[in-house]
């Protein structure tokens, strides 16, 4: 029995240590990611659909292509809206999901979004919770969807290998501007204090003052 139950353990450590090679795959001329061996590509409805199993988890990567009658975003704040829409659409379309570390970070001089949907449907059908990584890349001709889906409690063995997915990603010929128009960070949040809430302090001082000078004056004018 003894014997068994060491083999057992040997052949489980040898799937889950045993590693895919990941290597690069050229999306188009912008992007760049690295894929294991086996992955499929699928054309649909003005979408590329890169699927691939690997060691221990599952990579979906997805390249949409915006309307060619997409107006530029204008702001970074327009850019981080369709981040915020994005993920609650993802969200919505699980009835146990939620957002976990939803995060901004840059893809060379470009800005993605990171979040992470957990679904957890153990109270409904029994299925242990999943974790599915997200990595978000907006373009104005394209929107790159990158997941990396895998069981929550093989989180800790599935991080090296969500890490080397994760940090595959690459562009080029590609700038700032390809996301939005202006680079305008708008007023500062001291500023902002400054003209919302210092200017109206000030306002009020002055009129205390203003009282107490005349209550003072009336005073020394009664001797």
């Amino acid at each position: 029995m003894k014997k068994t139950i060491l083999s057992l353990s040997l052949i489980l450590f040898a799937t889950l240590g045993f590693s895919q090679i990941l290597k690069p795959v050229k999306i188009d001329s912008v992007v760049t990611v690295s894929l294991p061996a086996n992955f499929t590509k699928k054309d649909t409805l003005g979408q590329q659909i890169y699927q691939a199993t690997a060691s221990l988890g599952y990579i979906v990567v997805i390249k949409a292509q915006n309307a060619a009658n997409n107006k530029p975003l204008n702001k970074e704040k327009d850019l981080k809206n369709v981040f915020k829409t994005f993920a609650e659409g993802i969200r919505k379309q699980s009835r146990n999901g939620s957002i976990m570390n939803p995060r901004d970070t840059t893809i060379g001089p470009l800005e993605a979004r990171i979040f992470t949907l957990r679904v957890d449907n153990s109270g409904s059908t029994g299925e242990a919770p999943q974790l599915r990584r997200f990595i978000l890349l907006y373009t104005q001709e394209a929107t790159y969807t990158f997941e990396y889906f895998y069981p929550e409690a093989r989180a800790d063995l599935a991080t090296p290998e969500l890490k080397e997915f994760s940090n595959s990603i690459k562009v080029s010929d590609v700038n700032r501007k390809d996301q939005y128009l202006s680079n305008a960070k708008g007023m500062s949040t001291p500023v902002k204090i400054g003209l919302f809430g210092g200017v109206p302090l000030i306002i009020i001082i002055a009129v205390v003052a203003s009282i107490r000078r005349k209550k003072r004056l009336a005073e020394e004018a009664q001797y």
